[in-house]
Parts: C-alpha cells; sequence; structure tokens
C-alpha cells in the first residue's frame, strides 16, 4: 500500500483524495473504489486523530471593545497555539466546501445559521466528530478506526471493486 498511487500522477491523486476526504468529512460517507476507500481512510484517521488532539486547547483573551462611546471589555475564546497549526494544516489539506441550505430554508434564517461561520467543514471536524471520538476512545481504550470500509460491488462497465467509506 505504500506505493499505491492510484495510477494517476501526483498531482491528480492528491486532488482526488482531498476532495475525497473533504466529502467523507460533509456526508459521513462516499462510495468508491476499494484502493481509493483504503487511501481516503487513512487521510481521514489522520485529520480525525490531529483534531482529537488538540480540540480543547483553546485561550481565553481579553479585548476592549467600543460601542457608542462606551468602552466594554470582552472576553473572546481564541485557538491556542497546538489548535490552530492543527487547523491550518487541515485547512491546507481539505477543500473549503460551503454550508449549503437546507430545504425550505429563507435566506434570513441561512444567513443567521451560517454567521461567524468562515470554514464549515474545519468547524463541523473540532466541534462535532472531535468530542465524539474522544469520547469513544475513551470508552473502547483504543485510538483510531474512526473509518469503515465496506466492499459492496463490481461497478458495470470495468469491474472495478467498489466500497463504502462511512466514519463509525
Amino acid at each position: 500500500m505504500a506505493n499505491d498511487k492510484l495510477g494517476r500522477p501526483t498531482d491528480q491523486r492528491l486532488a482526488v483524495l482531498r476532495n475525497q476526504v473533504s466529502n467523507l468529512f460533509k456526508y459521513g460517507r462516499i462510495e468508491t473504489t476499494v484502493a481509493k476507500a483504503k487511501a481516503v481512510s487513512r487521510q481521514a484517521e489522520k485529520i480525525l486523530t490531529l483534531a482529537i488532539n488538540t480540540y480543547q486547547d483553546n485561550a481565553k483573551v481579553e479585548k476592549t471593545i467600543t460601542e457608542n462611546g462606551t468602552k466594554m471589555k470582552k472576553e473572546i475564546i481564541n485557538d491556542g497555539p497546538k489548535k490552530l497549526a492543527a487547523r491550518r494544516k487541515m485547512m491546507a489539506f481539505l477543500y473549503d466546501l460551503k454550508e449549503e441550505r437546507h430545504e425550505k430554508e429563507g435566506l434570513e434564517a441561512y444567513r443567521a445559521r451560517t454567521e461567524g461561520i468562515n470554514h464549515p467543514l474545519i468547524e463541523k471536524i473540532f466541534n462535532i466528530y472531535a468530542p465524539k471520538y474522544a469520547d469513544r476512545a475513551k470508552e473502547l481504550g483504543t485510538k483510531g478506526g474512526y473509518t469503515r470500509v465496506i466492499k459492496t460491488a463490481t461497478r458495470r462497465g470495468d469491474g472495478a471493486d467498489l466500497a463504502i467509506v462511512e466514519l463509525v
């Protein structure tokens, strides 16, 4: 598996992996070939491990804000140095997928829901997946195993083996 190049040049292979890993985190499961599924699983495990190890690293900062001529001190929670480095590493690899509007959701409701969120996929990893899998790791006493590859069928046309990759 170390030389698994997926039959593509490096730039194309990395683009496919970035796309599929991003979609895996967005939708929770994707269907692809077995070779790509294994490669996607490896990358997703690394990103989740990075998020789990750093999601609690926060730093409180006090800022002075001027509103209507009055100065107010406001406490803001920023990322700590480890979480910031992890966030930048994830942003360098994952595609920045936009948050989609739900059916029958008005424009104002969509804007209110997504206000202040610059990178929805990264926020989802840190706020939803990292705490979930950290609790799972404590319960089971293991690290890793956050993704599952299930072989399904062969593709019609070229006979490639298909698999589903999903977050456990």
